[in-house]
């Protein structure tokens, strides 16, 4: 399958671990109102700090993702990209004080053919999001992954980071959530009975939180059967 030519190496599997490129956003945490601030997407292997090149094959097969932003009076917007070197950039203009909600969605990726590493036929959901804080009153992110994974952000204490797990809408307990650094450092956690994990960010760095789950569901995509979904969500921290 062509598919397997293209994306050779976008997953490994090594010793029962997964190592999976992902789709994440990077933009400033803090914004201002009236102030254009810009959005970023990546594809690529964040803790080995591998981006790949908008236009080459491997960023091709996942650029058809949407994005956009939910104000803190809950007003969404979608966002247009333009196409850079390593990235999409987007921008936005905070007009309000509070938490904002930056979201990615592509559901639009070929089933890709992975059974020869005993992985099995599997068709990507790549979400993600990124919070902008504009003042002082700070409140939950926004969710939209009805049919998928998401990350809820919530308030919490100087120096923590405490997130929600949801799939389909419900909350995803003692599931798996993985912080890399961009050295190869990684740490895990598993979510409490109502899919919370709360932790810190120990060096001033960039981070990214990563969460992934099976829909052992068969089915059809682009003429193409699948054994699985597997849905992906990722979250860029600075610290």
């Amino acid at each position: 399958m062509k598919n397997i030519i293209l994306l050779l190496g976008w997953i490994f599997l090594c010793a029962g671990n997964i190592r999976a490129h992902a789709l994440w956003i990077s933009t400033s945490e803090q914004g201002t109102i009236g102030e254009e601030q810009e959005i970023k997407v990546y594809f690529g292997e964040f803790t080995y700090g591998v981006t790949e090149e908008v236009g080459k094959e491997a960023y091709e097969m996942v650029k058809d993702f949407s994005l956009w932003v939910f104000s803190p009076s809950g007003v969404k917007t979608s966002l247009e990209v333009e196409a850079k070197d390593t990235y999409y950039l987007a921008t936005y203009t905070p007009a309000e004080e509070g938490t904002y909600t930056v979201l990615l969605d592509n559901d639009k990726i070929d089933v890709i053919d992975y059974s020869q590493y005993d992985f099995g036929i599997f068709k990507p959901h790549y979400h993600s999001v990124a919070k902008i804080q504009v003042g002082e009153q700070e409140s939950a992110t926004h969710t939209a992954n009805q049919v998928g994974i998401t990350l809820k952000n919530l308030p919490a204490a100087d120096g923590q980071v405490q997130l929600q797990v949801f799939y389909k809408g419900q909350e995803l307990a003692d599931t798996e959530v993985k912080v890399f650094l961009t050295d190869q450092w990684s740490k895990t956690l598993k979510t409490d009975e109502q899919g919370k994990a709360t932790f810190s960010l120990p060096w001033d760095a960039d981070y990214l939180v990563e969460v992934t789950t099976e829909e052992r569901v068969p089915g059809t995509f682009n003429e193409v059967e699948y054994e699985f979904v597997w849905h992906c969500v990722t979250q860029h921290l600075s610290n």
